[in-house]
């Protein structure tokens, strides 16, 4: 078995050679670490390995394969890991400078959880500061880089995972999103990724946790992969309970064309026509706008900045003064803050977004009110929207658009809003390119409860369209 297709396999395939005696755990686990160490430089994805750990657990899990001693649906199997969650003998510093020699002594619930599969964790991939904002840039890391185009941005705040994956950088990786955190770098990157729905996915071991309730409800947790049966195993493995079986005939799919209200590229307007044209020869297709589809972006902003983000603003700054605009125009005229600007500029826009309590009251009446509305909408129903309205643009253009006092994220954020505020399960699907080769992916969503047909329209869609490609060096 040669190390390129190697690379190319889904975890399903690799565990499936590993039980087979095709491949040995060993030999994976040195593949994957050959071709790290050779393609991070330029990108700059993983920012801290356990290469060691690994093939110790790799010769490990080779001794139990071939003693036929095969619990776990990942023994084995090589996978990467966003740095926000913990695991034990690593840090989590959210990209911190100051929390660099910290070091867990306990593993995150899903790293648990996912131990005990036999998953061995070859390392840990950047993130913004504190996962706050959607371009992967912080002080202690720096920047990582599209693998389609070193110009252009992985998104985040799971962009490290998404371009490691990528780059077939491990057979699976894990990502989480409270704001587009898995779909931008899925869609950027062109890897599948998958976002739980609300309260689905133990958050216990993230850094930073999310403590308000509305801000909970949006937090998604799952794989960004290279195949949907590998997101589907992987929520699987992380979720409370295990999703029913739904039968995708019975759904009818709403696929915004006509109804997006905000525009796209070509070739994403192209892309969904072409979807929405095979879609419809076997299942009932609907285009209409969705049940609390303009407020989301609105909303998911003024929850965001509950408190003015009080709380992720000490974290960043420690035991230091709390002055967000003054170490924004430090670093940016100076170049001598010691937050990046991204993280200073998301706390000034927050906190100019504020809501005052009585909002915040009729913000969590108009929330509790739309959920139940949202899944009665959703009950039978599958939505396939766009995640953004380009593939990944040039460094620092999406946080320009997502915050600005400006307020243009009410034109760039819907797409993704929608999944985030209503607590919804969303699939990422790579279906097309622009002329220049960078990925275009769309979202498949639904209420929680209808995973099960979301992956078996997602494995379709997969099959048809381009689905995932490894970026070839």
């Amino acid at each position: 078995m040669d190390k390129k297709s190697l690379l190319d396999m889904d975890a399903t395939e690799v565990s499936q050679k590993l039980r087979a005696g095709e491949i040995s755990s060993l030999k994976a686990t040195n593949s994957y670490i050959a071709h790290l160490e050779k393609v991070n430089p330029a990108i700059n994805f993983l920012v801290e390995d356990r290469f060691a750990e690994a093939r110790k657990e790799a010769h490990a899990a080779d001794e139990k394969l071939s003693a036929n001693q095969t619990p776990g649906r990942l023994l084995g199997v090589p996978i990467s890991m966003k740095e926000s969650f913990d695991v034990a003998g690593m840090r989590t510093t959210g990209g911190l400078p100051y929390r660099k020699d910290i070091i867990e002594k306990q593993d995150a619930e899903i790293v648990a959880r996912l131990k005990q599969e036999g998953a061995i964790i070859l390392g840990k991939t950047n993130t913004p500061v504190l996962c706050f904002c959607q371009e992967t840039d912080n002080k202690l890391y720096g920047r990582s880089n599209n693998p389609w185009n070193t110009t252009r941005t992985v998104g985040g705040s799971s962009g490290g995972e998404g371009a490691l994956i990528a780059f077939g950088g491990a057979a699976v990786g894990i990502g989480s999103d409270i704001g587009g955190s898995i779909r931008f770098p899925s869609h950027f990157n062109g890897v599948i990724g998958f976002k739980s729905g609300n309260k689905q996915v133990s958050q216990n071991g993230s850094f930073p946790h999310i403590g308000h309730t509305l801000q909970e409800q949006m937090l998604g947790i799952g794989a960004m992969a290279k195949s949907v049966r590998d997101a589907r195993m992987i929520n699987e493995i992380l979720a409370f309970e295990l999703p029913q079986p739904r039968s995708l005939e019975s759904f009818t799919i709403n696929i915004l064309y006509n109804s997006l209200q905000y525009p796209v590229n070509p070739p994403t307007l192209q892309a969904l026509a072409s979807i929405k044209s095979y879609i419809s020869r076997e299942l009932k297709v609907i285009d209409e706008k969705p049940y609390g589809y303009n407020e989301a972006a609105v909303l998911w902003q003024i929850i965001m900045s509950i408190d003015g983000a009080k709380a992720v603003a000490q974290l960043a700054f420690g035991s230091k003064p709390v002055r967000p605009l003054r170490e924004y125009l430090k670093e940016v005229f100076l170049n001598s803050s010691e937050i990046h600007r991204n993280m200073t500029r998301v706390l000034v826009t927050a906190n100019m977004m504020k809501p005052s309590r009585s909002k915040l009251r009729r913000i969590e009446q108009t929330i509790a009110n739309d959920y139940e509305k949202i899944a009665d909408y959703l009950d039978k129903k599958l939505i396939i929207m766009p995640v953004y309205h380009i593939p990944a643009p040039p460094h620092g253009t999406v946080i320009k658009e997502v915050f600005s006092p400006f307020m243009t994220f009410k034109r760039y954020m819907p797409f993704i809003a929608y999944a985030n505020t209503w607590g919804l399960p969303a699939l990422i699907i790579p279906v097309a390119e622009d002329s220049s080769g960078l990925p275009i992916g769309i979202q498949i969503i639904s209420k929680v409860g209808n995973e099960d047909a979301i992956f078996k329209l997602g494995e379709i869609i997969e099959q048809k369209f381009r689905g995932y490609k490894r970026k070839e060096l």
